[in-house]
């Protein structure tokens, strides 16, 4: 018996793109996909298909929202919104905590929100390294178990590396790029990462990883 654990970024942001945009933004700490992250998204997608998922897990931030949905869209699944792999609240990033749409505004905006799911960690800011890379840890350990199906989360570089620690021992360096794949195999009770930040399928990358 073998379960497999995906774990994704959000595409490109509209702010790495246009770092103006912050400057007159409503909500300049949780900026979207620019146009070329939605393409990733897609593409993301694509690569997915075939593949066995049963669930999406989504940090509830904008960019990873849409990235999850252009993927929801072609495997034809619902996404569950997962506090416990928000970005990194970071003090020196947000002066504040970040203001988001609301669960209502998401849904309105993605109809393929799964309204009956409910976070299972809760993301309090401000945080330190640790902590965020211990939530996401703890959201990856609590997801595989309770969801015993092959699944992906689709969160931030921070979440990314933490819930890859989350089920890898040894803390291994984990490529986190842009719109990236991490692939996470267990056989019976010890997991086995078989990708580590994969972005063959994409046809646009970054040449420096960025997290903020």
């Amino acid at each position: 018996m073998t379960q497999t654990l995906w774990i994704a970024r959000h595409g490109n942001r509209l702010d790495f793109v246009n770092p103006d945009w912050f400057n007159t933004a409503e909500r300049p700490y949780d900026p979207p996909l620019s146009d070329d992250g939605v393409g990733q998204a897609r593409e993301l997608g694509e690569r997915l298909k075939g593949e066995t998922i049963k669930h999406i897990f989504a940090s509830p931030f904008l960019r990873t929202v849409q990235t999850a949905n252009q993927i929801a869209q072609i495997l034809d699944l619902p996404i569950k919104m997962e506090a416990g792999l928000s970005e990194w609240l970071n003090p020196e990033w947000m002066r504040t905590e970040p203001e988001r749409l609301s669960v209502e505004e998401l849904q309105q905006r993605f109809p393929c929100i799964d309204s009956g799911y409910t976070s299972r960690v809760i993301s309090q800011y401000p945080e330190t390294n640790e902590k965020v890379l211990e939530r996401t840890a703890q959201t990856a350990r609590l997801l595989t178990t309770e969801f015993g199906d092959d699944i992906l989360l689709v969160g931030h570089g921070a979440s990314v590396v933490g819930a890859t620690w989350g089920l890898i021992p040894g803390q291994p360096e984990v490529n986190a790029a842009l719109c990236c794949l991490v692939k996470l195999v267990r056989h019976e009770e010890k997991w086995v990462m078989e990708l580590n930040g994969d972005t063959s399928h994409l046809s646009q990358t970054e040449d420096v990883i960025r997290f903020h």
